[in-house]
This record gives structure tokens, C-alpha cells and sequence, in this order.
């Protein structure tokens, strides 16, 4: 598995899903209107483009890898736009999900 291009790819597709469902969310529940949620409805297929770019040819596997990278993605992004602030609880959790992250995408594989 080519690491080097996969965890960019994960990154890429954690800031273009999380932060379009920020930007609906932020038209719809902040009132900001319909250009926040288009610009945010335009992210999340841009997300569902970078996805497809993963070297792995498994949907699944991509899918379900990346359920791991969004899961801590959305942690950070609460902290630097929404002043969240993660207990001892998220962190263990967000961790345990990007070793999961690990296990799926990087563990070595018989051919």
C-alpha cells in the first residue's frame, strides 16, 4: 500500500466532507443561507471524487478505513471552528479509531 499517497488522500477527503457538512450545517442552522450550503453541498461531492483516487481498489476497505480518518477529522475541526473540546474519552476513542485506520488500509496481505 503506497502510504505516501493514501494518507493525503484520507486528509483531503476528511477536510472536503467535514467541513461541507460544516458549511450546510452552518446555512441551515446558523441561517447563513444558500450559499453556505452550496459551497457546502459542492465540498461533499469533491469528497466523494478524492475518495476514488485511493490506490486501494476496495470500496469498502477505503470506506471503512476512512470512517476512522472522519472520526478524529471531526474532532479537530470541532476544536478549531466550534471551540470544542475533546475529554480523555473522544481522544481515546479517535485513537483507537485511527489505529483501526492501521489495521485496515496498511496491514500487510497475502496477494
Amino acid at each position: 500500500m503506497d502510504v505516501a499517497r493514501s494518507v493525503p488522500l484520507f486528509v483531503l477527503a476528511a477536510l472536503l466532507e467535514i467541513g461541507g457538512a460544516w458549511l450546510v450545517w452552518q446555512g441551515v442552522r446558523e441561517h447563513r443561507g444558500w450559499l453556505w450550503i452550496g459551497a457546502g453541498v459542492i465540498a461533499l461531492g469533491l469528497y466523494g471524487a478524492v475518495a476514488t483516487l485511493q490506490p486501494d481498489a476496495s470500496f469498502g476497505r477505503i470506506l471503512a478505513a476512512y470512517g476512522g480518518v472522519f472520526v478524529a477529522g471531526s474532532l479537530l475541526w470541532g476544536m478549531a471552528f466550534d471551540g470544542f473540546r475533546p475529554d480523555r474519552f473522544d481522544v481515546t476513542g479517535a485513537l483507537l479509531c485511527l489505529v483501526g485506520v492501521a489495521v485496515i488500509m496498511y496491514a500487510p496481505r497475502s496477494a
